[in-house]
């Protein structure tokens, strides 16, 4: 085999290996959100829960939660008053929503996490979106 031969076969080796990683890669992360969720909380200082409409609890149960955990939401929303707040995010056109708590800092996701304490709020899933 010539010199030029081996380099090709090389190129075209490495080319094939880090298609097959990148196809792995993928694959993992369509199951995990993995590099989603480090895009997410590393780049835009964000976290999303990824979970499709159907596992969703009904909107009536998450403005039911709202209501009955107000004291809770005061207490987020005092973080930063009027940079910190809470959305109720319908799911599509389904009957299932989730949460979002929104915050103008690092900080102040810090303390919203450390506030909520869980990876529901109150068995809601929740979003941190900085905006």
């Amino acid at each position: 085999m010539t010199s030029k031969r081996r380099i090709l076969a090389g190129i075209v080796a490495a080319f094939l290996m880090m298609s097959i990683i990148c196809t792995g890669i993928l694959l993992v992360d369509s199951q995990t959100h993995f590099v989603r969720r480090w895009i997410d909380d590393a780049l835009y200082d964000n976290r999303y829960h990824y979970l499709p409409c159907e596992q969703l609890p009904p909107i009536s149960e998450v403005e039911r939660i709202i209501q009955q955990r107000r004291d809770v939401i005061h207490q987020i929303e005092a973080v930063n008053p009027g940079q910190v707040g809470v959305d109720i995010n319908p799911c599509g056109a389904g009957p299932n929503a989730d949460i979002t708590f929104w915050y103008a800092s690092h900080k102040d996701r810090l303390a919203i996490e450390q506030i909520i304490d869980s990876d529901t709020f109150f068995g809601v899933p929740y979003n941190l979106n900085n905006r």
